[in-house]
C-alpha cells in the first residue's frame, strides 16, 4: 500500500508552523516558529504583529521543514492547511501559502478545522477507537465533542463565556505572573494548596461551561484581601483556582461518560498541557472508569503545531476533503458536521 505524505501548514494564531506527516501517524519534519517573546511585552496577543511576523515567517518554515525531511513538495500527497478558527489575519497567512503550493505543483488542497487537529494529535501516541470523547481545552475553545465515527463531530457541550485557557491567563496577569498566565499558574500551583473558596461555574445545560464567574471570583478575592488589608499566598490561590476549574471540567466530563459511554476519552488543547488536568485525567478518571481508554497527547502536540493539521488532514484527505483555490480564512470556522 502507498505511503501517504501531507504537507500541512498552521498559523491561527501566534505560531508559523510547518509540519510533513506519513500516514496520519508518522512526524516526518514538523517546524515552529514561535511568536511568544514579541508578544509577552503586550500581556497577549496582539493580531496585527502575529499576521506581519507570520509573513516574515512562512517561507522559511516550509523551506526547513522540506530540509529536515529531505523531501520535495512534489513528493506530497496534498497539502493540508488550517483554515479556522482563529485570527483572521494569522490564518489568511497560512491560506495563501498552502494555496500557492497548491496551485504551483498541482496538489490538492484540504482545509482542516484548528480544534480537529488538537483531537487527532492524540492519533500520533495511538489509534483512535469510535466512539469517543473528547474535551477539549485551550485558550479560545471549552469543548465536550463526541464522535460517533472516524471524521464525524458533535458538540455536546461547549463554553457560554471566557474559555478555560483565556480564564487561567488572565487569572496570571492578576497574580502578576508572566505570559502565557495559565502556564506559570499551573507552575506555582504544585507549592500551593486548594484552600480558598471559589464560586463554581453554573450553566444551564448540564454539559456547557462557564469560566467568567471563577475569573471574576479570583478578581473579588484578591480585592476583599486588598481592602482588609489581608495577605494571601499566590500559590494557594493558583491551586485554588484550578481544582474549582478543573472539577467544572470534569464534572462535566463524567456526565456525557455516563451518558454515551465512549470506547475512549481523549483531552485536546493547549490547557492539555496543564500538569493537574493530566494527572487528574489519567489517574482520578482512569481509575473511576476502568472500562473507558483515556488518552493524553504527548506535549509536543498540545500547543499549536502542524503535526497535528497533518495528521487531522491525512483523515480529511482520505474522506474526500478539498478545498478550492476560492478557500478563504474563516475565523469562525464550526467543527460540527
Amino acid at each position: 500500500m502507498k505511503d501517504t505524505y501531507i504537507l500541512a501548514i498552521e498559523s491561527s494564531c501566534d505560531e508559523t508552523a510547518v509540519a510533513i506527516i506519513k500516514n496520519a501517524k508518522e512526524i516526518v519534519a514538523n517546524v515552529v516558529a514561535t511568536q511568544i517573546d514579541v508578544h509577552k511585552d503586550f500581556g497577549g496577543v496582539i493580531p496585527e504583529v502575529a499576521s506581519r511576523i507570520h509573513v516574515e515567517n512562512i517561507s522559511m518554515v516550509i523551506e526547513e521543514a522540506l530540509k529536515k525531511a529531505n523531501m520535495d513538495v512534489a513528493d506530497m500527497d496534498a497539502i493540508a492547511v488550517t483554515q479556522g478558527p482563529g485570527l483572521v489575519g494569522s490564518l489568511h497567512v497560512g491560506v495563501q501559502a498552502a494555496k500557492t503550493l497548491a496551485w504551483a505543483y498541482d496538489k490538492p488542497l484540504v482545509p482542516v478545522h484548528h480544534i480537529a487537529g488538537h483531537i487527532y494529535a492524540n492519533q500520533l501516541i495511538t489509534e483512535l477507537a469510535f466512539p469517543l470523547l473528547a474535551l477539549v481545552v485551550s485558550g479560545g475553545h471549552t469543548e465536550l465533542v463526541y464522535m460517533k465515527d472516524e471524521w464525524s463531530f458533535e458538540i455536546l457541550g461547549t463554553t457560554q463565556d471566557d474559555a478555560i485557557g483565556e480564564a487561567g491567563d488572565k487569572v496570571g496577569r492578576v497574580l502578576g505572573l508572566p505570559y502565557p498566565g495559565g502556564v506559570y499558574v499551573d507552575k506555582i500551583a504544585k507549592d500551593g494548596k486548594a484552600i480558598y473558596t471559589l464560586a463554581k461555574p453554573k450553566t444551564e445545560n448540564e454539559l456547557d461551561f462557564s469560566f467568567s464567574g471563577l475569573k471574576s471570583s479570583v478578581l473579588q478575592f484578591i480585592d476583599r484581601c486588598k481592602r482588609k488589608n489581608e495577605t494571601f499566598l499566590p500559590e494557594d490561590l493558583a491551586a485554588s483556582y484550578q481544582e474549582t476549574a478543573f472539577e467544572a471540567l470534569l464534572e462535566r466530563a463524567r456526565k456525557a461518560l455516563e451518558l454515551y459511554h465512549p470506547k475512549q476519552m481523549l483531552l485536546a488543547g493547549g490547557v492539555a498541557a496543564n500538569s493537574c488536568l493530566r494527572k487528574k485525567i489519567s489517574e482520578d478518571m482512569a481509575k473511576a472508569y476502568p472500562e473507558v481508554i483515556f488518552i493524553i497527547p504527548p506535549l509536543s502536540c498540545c500547543t499549536d503545531n502542524a503535526a497535528m493539521i497533518g495528521v487531522a488532514g491525512t483523515i480529511a484527505y482520505q474522506h474526500g476533503e478539498r478545498g478550492d483555490f476560492a478557500l478563504t480564512a474563516d475565523p469562525g470556522m464550526e467543527l460540527e458536521r
